[in-house]
């Protein structure tokens, strides 16, 4: 079972999708309607779940080809297909474990955490806490992660003349957390470890790590640099072209289509730059397969 996020798939499910999201938080209705507009801006809809869809399928065919007639599923959790609806379906139809594959790139502590507990709750909710759940470690840990990410970069800089390629900063970002989260949970230590292993397998290109889509209580400390801010630092160093590469997200939705293709790349249009992002790594196939053989070292332990 993939385990994603989800989002909103028409204009009209945006506001209940973030109040389910923020339930529970003291969010003013302000910054819901902040966000409300950024996915209005993106066209109304988040393509997640369709993006989700496509890699299930695409992992599905992958295990097939490796001699793995294994059923792949998607449970979201905060859009259909919810995961307690997938938990009960699959219970139903006689399925005693799951392997569940949390769809994020980097498995630090604090992210396996937030959504096993998901799924505690999803199986408390459908009745099946008779499920054994068992979770795979992190596509990160398998080159095929590296190799997606390098592919989806070497396609970028390819849309680059000569002399724009000789004047290109790279930026690795991913989504901030709380900064004492991300620094005992291994979430910092693991985006510096796979921009290293990026940047090598380019021929060691310099680069600089940034983050972005913080919220939270602007008291609270979150990590930085934003991607904005590093936009700012670069124009001021005097740098002319900007390739960005959205390492810590595995597809396209609100946080990378909104907060880089539009609010991060208007910053750079402002102070003259040239911008290119590279893609996520989607249905890469090297990022399939590192899916696969994480799902296949799990079976093999059991």
């Amino acid at each position: 079972m993939l385990v994603g996020f989800g989002g909103p798939e028409r204009a009209e499910e945006i506001r209940p999708f973030l109040q389910n999201v923020l339930r529970g938080r003291p969010v003013p209705p302000s910054r819901i309607e902040t966000v409300a507009h950024h996915y209005e801006l993106i066209g109304g809809r988040s393509p997640i779940n369709e993006l989700t869809e496509a890699q299930r399928a695409a992992l599905q065919a992958r295990l097939r080809e490796l001699g793995m007639e294994l059923p792949v599923r998607t449970g979201m959790r905060h859009a259909k297909p919810f995961i307690a609806t997938t938990l009960g379906e699959l219970a139903a139809q006689g399925v005693q474990r799951i392997v569940a594959v949390i769809m994020a790139s980097f498995h630090d502590r604090a992210t396996v955490e937030r959504y096993a507990s998901a799924i505690d709750e999803a199986q408390r909710e459908s009745g099946c806490a008779q499920l054994t759940i068992d979770y795979t470690s992190g596509a990160e840990e398998q080159p095929g992660f590296i190799d997606a990410n390098t592919a989806q970069l070497r396609a970028a800089f390819a849309t680059l003349s000569p002399e724009l390629h000789e004047h290109a900063q790279l930026v690795f970002t991913a989504h901030s957390v709380p900064t004492a989260v991300g620094e005992a949970s291994g979430y910092v230590a693991r985006f510096e470890t796979a921009a290293q292993q990026i940047a090598q397998a380019l021929g060691g290109l310099p680069y600089r790590l940034a983050y972005q889509s913080r919220s939270g209580a602007p008291s609270e400390r979150w990590l930085e640099p934003d991607i904005c801010a590093v936009v700012d630092e670069e124009a001021a160093r005097g740098s002319k072209v900007l390739v960005v590469a959205p390492i810590g997200f595995v597809c396209d939705h609100v946080e990378v289509l909104y907060d880089l293709d539009i609010e991060a790349a208007q910053r750079a249009r402002t102070h003259g730059l040239h911008w290119v992002r590279a893609a996520t790594v989607g249905i890469h196939p090297a990022y399939i397969d590192a899916l696969a053989q994480q799902v296949l070292r799990m079976l093999a332990k059991h």
